[in-house]
């Protein structure tokens, strides 16, 4: 860690305990997902846009905009940070909160002149923000944010040309340590507009009857935590664990929401305070704590598969 001058703030290793931190494309990580899934059964049905959902004693019914329907014990939504169900199980339920950049990335070229550590990945605070690290391919990747109160919306954001953007960026991290230079080496045929940056406040109600959140649908803390993935996979884990130990969804939706929403939130309201400084509407600069204190909460939580949960055990 950095600040936009290049003077180094803090770093981290890892734990030796754990195996080494690994990135790939998130499409890899969707595939394997979803290839273990088919092998384990799974029946997955594209193209379908969820309308309205039904209850009955013994099931719930969701229909879809293309006139079908589907019939279950239960419904999970997992539909993402602009959740359908969120607003089935509660119409009043907060929509997503803007953290004040739309984000961008993009890959510099080998011969940036950028300085990195091998295996390593690299985060410059200043005016404005960036991270960075060497793929495997040698070069540069990078994300970084265009601080604004009035964010664009996606058809905006699509109608800009790539080269546009890329100005606006180089004009903000003119004099940043790396930034300029990472800019400099990146064409509009490498930049990636991935859009505002969102979370998930507190939503009041997780489930309701037979049907229930999980992930970014319920919890999304945004992408300065970089645990979004993460918490979405241990939140389907302890969801699975309580339908397996207990004897209604009920029981086991109430459990689910004890077991997980301190860990969440305490994990989103961090992400908001990083993204007050990425924003620049932070009135303190990023202090950071021993790396150790820092990320062990995160990278050493465990979930006790075979431990049976029981019904109004919180943790």
């Amino acid at each position: 860690m950095a600040d936009g001058a290049g003077n180094r703030l803090a770093g981290f290793g890892g734990f030796s305990e754990l195996p080494a931190t690994l990135t790939m494309p998130r499409d890899r990580l969707f595939r394997a997902l979803t290839d273990h899934a088919v092998t384990e059964g799974v029946r997955f049905a594209y193209g379908k846009r969820l309308v309205a959902a039904e209850e009955t004693p013994d099931g719930v019914t969701a229909h879809f905009a293309d006139g079908t329907s589907a019939t279950g014990d239960i419904l999970i939504g997992a539909d993402g940070i602009r959740s359908t169900v969120r607003t089935v199980i509660d119409p009043q339920a907060p929509a997503p909160e803007y953290g004040g950049v739309p984000s961008f990335g993009g890959y510099a070229a080998a011969d940036s002149g950028v300085e990195t550590e091998p295996g390593a990945m690299h985060f410059a605070f200043g005016r404005a923000f960036m991270g960075y690290w060497r793929g495997p391919d040698k070069r540069l990747i990078w994300f970084a944010g265009l601080p604004t109160d009035t964010p664009p919306g996606p058809a905006e954001l699509a109608q800009v040309p790539a080269a546009e953007w890329l100005t606006r960026l180089r004009e903000l991290y003119a004099d940043h340590v790396p930034g300029e230079q990472l800019l400099r080496h990146n064409g509009p045929d490498e930049l990636m507009v991935v859009g505002r940056m969102e979370r998930m406040p507190s939503v009041p109600h997780w489930h309701r009857g037979r049907m229930v959140l999980v992930g970014d649908a319920v919890h999304a803390p945004s992408s300065s935590s970089g645990q979004g993935a993460s918490l979405a996979i241990e939140s389907a884990i302890e969801l699975a664990r309580c339908l397996r130990d207990l004897p209604t969804p009920d029981e086991a939706f109430a459990a689910y929401e004890a077991l997980r929403r301190p860990r969440v939130e305490a994990i989103g309201l961090n992400a908001a305070a990083v993204n007050k400084v990425k924003a620049g509407k932070s009135e303190h600069a990023p202090a950071f704590p021993a790396p150790e204190e820092m990320f062990r909460p995160l990278h050493f939580h465990r979930i006790e598969w075979e431990e049976k949960v029981r019904a109004g055990v919180t943790p």
